[in-house]
């Protein structure tokens, strides 16, 4: 408990900086919300200097910080200029849907690198070994733009997939299993996008940490006694790679979370990646905010969840938190 205790700890802290280096950069940022408002000629300065100090805008740097934070402690996380609203209750009913998608990415994604890479180092030399490889590298050499936007292309002019949105108009007032077919049809065309991207990493890191096991003198010294090769792989190098593979877990949330943004707004998902960007083009300032505190306790979030992974599969970790 006591080290979990601590990454607990460390993640607060996190969370502490990351929004106080938001608040700083929007600061030194030129424009805000209310300059857009100012241009406007039916409304005059008096109103617009009104609206400032409503929202707290005609305060100090410190002053909105720490107003913010007791918001945040209050659960609402500041509030919308541009929906008059408070942050949270936005940001929830888009990050529901970013979750879902980064939740269906990993899980594929995972499921398709394991295996894939488990095999590669178990036949290095042979040609799925090479296939992998020369797959992984075409994939690292195409962007993630470039690899949605085919996708998009693919699904517009041959209709096999759905494009944009999470439901189409035809499943409302449908069942629960019609909603389910329809929201699965629509998660095709993101995760694919996601998968692929992360893909290249997961796979080679995979068959990087069975190689390193593989190559190892105890299982030099199996392989002397006899034992045969799957045992080897399974029973022995398997659990000694297990560790850089739960702490690429962790990793793999993050990364797989920041691409997803991207894929949102390209995919029409209505995720936090179009509400973040609507933000920034609007300066609504408290909307960036809580939408980088989103995402950075999604981050902090695998991570803790591999640290906790780590603690109980490796020994060694629960010894130096005791000691």
């Amino acid at each position: 408990m006591r080290y979990l205790g601590l990454r607990f700890l460390q993640s607060i802290f996190v969370l502490l900086g990351v929004s106080l280096l938001s608040f700083v950069f929007l600061e030194l940022a030129p424009g805000n919300f209310f300059d857009e408002i100012r241009l406007n000629p039916q409304i005059s300065g008096a109103t617009v200097a009104s609206l400032k100090k409503q929202y707290g805008m005609d305060q100090p740097l410190p002053v909105r910080y720490f107003r913010w934070l007791d918001s945040a402690a209050k659960g609402k996380l500041g509030f919308s200029f541009a929906y008059n609203a408070p942050v949270a209750p936005l940001l929830w009913a888009r990050a529901r849907n970013t979750l879902l998608l980064t939740a269906s990415a990993t899980l594929f994604a995972w499921l398709v690198a394991l295996p894939l890479g488990i095999l590669s180092a178990a036949r290095r030399h042979g040609w799925i070994s090479h296939a992998c490889e020369l797959f992984t590298s075409a994939l690292l050499a195409t962007p993630d733009l470039l690899l949605a936007l085919g996708f998009l292309f693919l699904a517009v002019h041959t209709r096999w997939f759905h494009a944009g949105g999470m439901f189409s108009r035809e499943s409302a007032g449908e069942g629960t299993w019609a909603l389910s077919k329809d929201l699965a049809a629509h998660l095709v065309l993101p995760v694919a996008v996601l998968v692929l991207g992360s893909l290249p990493i997961l796979l080679r890191h995979t068959r990087a940490a069975v190689l390193e096991a593989l190559d190892s003198p105890y299982v030099r010294a199996a392989r002397g006694h006899g034992i045969s090769p799957w045992r080897i792989l399974f029973r022995h190098s398997l659990p000694a790679a297990i560790n850089p593979l739960v702490s690429l877990f962790g990793f793999s949330l993050g990364s797989l979370l920041s691409a997803s943004l991207l894929t949102e707004v390209v995919m029409s998902w209505p995720g936090l990646g179009p509400l973040l960007l609507e933000a920034v083009l609007a300066r609504d300032i408290y909307v960036v905010i809580g939408a980088v505190v989103f995402s950075t306790v999604f981050l902090v979030f695998g991570t803790l969840l591999a640290d906790f992974l780590l603690f109980a599969a490796d020994p060694r970790i629960r010894t130096e938190g005791v000691a």
